[in-house]
Parts: structure tokens; sequence; C-alpha cells
């Protein structure tokens, strides 16, 4: 499995782009192939972290590379977002309970 972790903040001037996109974006990743899951919290300092969930390498790099993501990670980078980071991991042991 790979794991995303997209942390971000969003300026004020962004928040209704941003708001008005981000449904849009998040019911095509879930039509991703290989898609497993996302979740989206947001920390008291106003930090938002969102986890996303691929199969495999491949099915997340197709989802990177995903036209309308492109574009929508573009916009982000020119109105919505004052910063983010991204990390892209391997999960190397999952464990559940029950």
């Amino acid at each position: 499995m790979i794991v995303t972790v997209f942390r971000s903040r969003i300026k004020d001037e962004g928040r209704a782009g941003y708001l008005e996109l981000a449904p849009e974006i998040s019911a095509l990743a879930r039509t991703m192939p290989g898609y497993i899951s996302h979740k989206v919290f947001v920390a008291e300092d106003g930090e938002r972290v969102t986890i996303v969930e691929f199969e495999d390498e491949a099915s997340q790099r197709n989802w990177a590379m995903n036209a309308q993501h492109v574009a929508a990670k573009k916009a982000g980078r020119a109105s919505f977002y004052s910063e983010y980071s991204i990390q892209v991991c391997s999960v190397l042991r999952d464990s559940r309970f029950p």
C-alpha cells in the first residue's frame, strides 16, 4: 500500500475556490483504479492533513498524473494554498484491531 500525506494551509482569500473544487476532486479520487481511501483532518492551528491510500505505487502515480488532478494542483498553488508539503510513503507494516 502507498500512503500520501498532504499537509496544507489554505489562504483566507482562496478558501471559497478551494471549497468549490475540493468535493469534485475528492469524488474523482474515488473513481481511480487502486484507490482505497482518503480522509481530511484539520488541526486547531488551521493546518489540514489529508491521508490518501492507494493499493500500489502505479495507482498512486496515475492519480498524481491525472489531468484533472494536475489542473487542481496548479490551481491550488496559484490560488488556494499558502503552503503545503507532500510525502508519498510505502507501508512497511499494517496491523488493525479488531
